[in-house]
């Protein structure tokens, strides 16, 4: 598996030096480390872009940030360059340019050939041949990344399936890929219009670590990055807590909680039982691990509801100190509840397949 990494976004034509490196800085004490630059809609001369383009990157480079330019065919025309030549991104101390706009294949394969090194990322926003067209024409591979668009529009981001089908055209190949979470609190894009900046419309107003959790849930991305700018110090915070190899989910607990029960809920290295069933999501190591303690009744007579998790308690013979967590609502004095799945990740549980491994996180 490629390893998992976060990145932020900047607009150096809608913004200054000063604000960008504060947020860049910022960014590196959460442990971001790529930057999307949007160069679809420069101002100035080549020059003059140059210059200004080559300060910041510059900047991000000795935080360590790997830089990502998005470019166009217009863009290529306005700046004057061909593309036979890359020099000018090298020069300016991007890793890579993502091509907003699709080619003919062979020329993206020539591209990824470039003497500098830099990496071709891929619009992955489309469902069609487009990859294979270009691995057809020997491209090398290593230097061949993908990136989903995002949609600043309401209402006009990837719904999930389709998401899905484009993501996996990549895997196939074992192509490094990225998408994009939305700030709550960003203004920042590259057009006048601006209602978050996701890949997903589904994650359009959800927290930000939740889309990120989304994203890696998919295990179709390696890369999540905040669309907009610029995020607040709380969302990279949270973003940084994210688990990027396994599904994290946090639980309100009741106030009868004991200590067996949140060290079982915490302390476990949690996984789905194999032979699943619709009703509950079992964890079942724990029964075993903490057989001989004592589980004593608490918070169970109610009506369980999906996302409430539960454990075995004393009544509950050899089932006692299993976890579950609720799918279908069902009633059971045997079990304990103590907690709930956060509300807005309870979508989450659908990730939770046979054998998944998860982890859990209480609050």
């Amino acid at each position: 598996m490629t390893m998992r990494s976060l990145g932020l976004s900047i607009y150096p034509d809608h913004s200054n030096f000063e604000e960008d490196a504060k947020y860049l800085t910022l960014g590196h004490k959460y442990g971001f480390s790529r930057i999307f630059m949007s160069m679809l809609e420069i101002q100035g001369s080549p020059a003059e872009t140059q210059a200004k383009y080559k300060k910041i990157i510059e900047y991000g480079n000795k935080l360590g940030y790997q830089t990502f330019l998005d470019v166009s065919p217009q863009l290529f025309k306005k700046l004057g360059i061909d593309y036979s030549d890359l020099k000018f991104f090298a020069d300016i101390g991007t890793t890579g340019i993502r091509l907003d706009e699709a080619f003919n294949g062979a020329t993206e394969a020539m591209l990824s050939y470039n003497p500098y090194g830099l990496i071709i990322e891929l619009n992955m926003s489309n469902n069609v041949d487009y990859l294979n067209n270009i691995i057809s024409y020997q491209a090398n591979e290593p230097f061949i990344y993908g990136c989903h668009n995002f949609y600043p529009q309401r209402g006009t981001g990837l719904p999930y399936n389709f998401f899905l089908d484009c993501s996996k055209r990549f895997k196939r190949f074992n192509i490094h890929t990225a998408a994009f979470v939305s700030s709550q609190t960003g203004t920042m894009g590259p057009w006048n219009v601006e209602d978050g900046l996701p890949t997903l419309e589904e994650d359009r107003d959800l927290p930000i670590d939740v889309q990120a959790m989304h994203l890696f849930a998919s295990n179709l991305i390696d890369d999540v990055i905040i669309g907009n700018a610029y995020a607040s110090e709380d969302e990279l915070r949270a973003l940084s807590q994210v688990n990027r190899y396994q599904l994290q989910l946090h639980i309100d607990y009741v106030d009868g909680i004991n200590n067996i029960e949140k060290k079982i809920v915490e302390e476990t290295q949690h996984f789905r039982r194999g032979d699943m069933n619709t009703t509950v999501i079992r964890s079942t190591i724990p029964r075993v691990t903490y057989k001989d303690i004592p589980n004593p009744l608490h918070d169970n007579e109610e009506i369980f509801k999906r996302g409430d998790v539960l454990i075995g308690n004393d009544d509950f013979g050899i089932y006692k100190n299993e976890l579950q967590i609720v799918l279908e609502p069902h009633k059971d004095s045997r079990k304990n509840k103590i907690g709930s799945i956060r509300k807005d990740e309870l979508f989450l549980l659908d990730f939770i397949k046979p054998w998944t491994k998860f982890k859990l996180i209480g609050r």
